[in-house]
């Protein structure tokens, strides 16, 4: 067992309103089984211990369920995924996702892959966020794009705002340390506008914000431009 015991999980999660049944708990036990397994021979994550895992990759991960909006049947691309969070918890908690996974690293992609094969089927691409953006098959074709990334919201917005169809959301998982205004204009160049800030907490009392970003027009064709621009001079 890679997580707390299958009560305490469920405590756990009530404390932040939400629940967990035992088929979500199964999922998510093997899923954190590979994660540990796996880590042994590949950096994925600092945090290996049970509560840890719990708490701060999946409740986190899991509570946008209770503060975002996300429709039945949503296609969800998860954006420079690492060791899949939050978008490889979203599908095993909520099956009815088309959850696509994209990392630049073919190794974790290699886990991901693995992890989809013994729980429930996600597509994982290996590709720069920047890359995918500008293909054809993947452009302006999800509903929900999310990233819990540490970079500035422009930048993060430059990365996945081209994933999201018209009508769809970017959705930024992030620390409580950064002003969020300053992503307004980039935000609005690429065809989106911040619908919501949300600040909430952990029950260890770590402090969280997602920024919710509607996408109400396309995003003109010149942007994603290329990392070293993107890093460079952010919009």
């Amino acid at each position: 067992m890679a997580i707390l015991p299958y009560n305490e999980l469920s405590a756990l999660f009530e404390k932040s309103g939400m629940t967990v049944n035992e088929e979500q708990y199964r999922l998510l036990d093997k899923y954190a089984e590979l994660l540990v397994e796996y880590n042994k021979v590949m950096n994925l994550t600092g945090i290996t211990d049970p509560l840890g895992i719990s708490e701060k990759h999946f409740l986190d991960s899991l509570l946008i369920f209770k503060l975002a909006d996300i429709s039945e049947n949503s296609a969800v691309i998860d954006v420079g995924t690492g060791a899949g969070f939050p978008g490889v918890p979203m599908k095993l908690y909520r099956s009815d996702l088309d959850v696509t996974l994209l990392d630049s690293l073919n190794k974790r992609i290699n886990f991901l892959e693995a992890v989809s094969r013994e729980t429930l089927p996600m597509t994982c691409i290996h590709a720069r966020a920047e890359e995918g953006g500008r293909k054809n098959e993947l452009r302006e074709r999800f509903d929900i794009a999310i990233a819990r990334a540490v970079a500035a919201l422009p930048v993060l917005a430059e990365y996945c705002m081209p994933y999201v169809k018209v009508g769809g959301s970017f959705i930024a998982m992030k620390g409580p340390n950064e002003d969020i205004s300053q992503g307004e204009n980039a935000v609005k160049i690429l065809g989106g506008e911040i619908s919501d800030i949300i600040n909430y907490e952990l029950p260890s009392g770590d402090k969280r914000v997602m920024v919710i970003v509607k996408k109400i027009s396309p995003t003109p064709t010149k942007y994603p431009r290329n990392g070293g621009q993107i890093s460079k001079k952010s919009l």
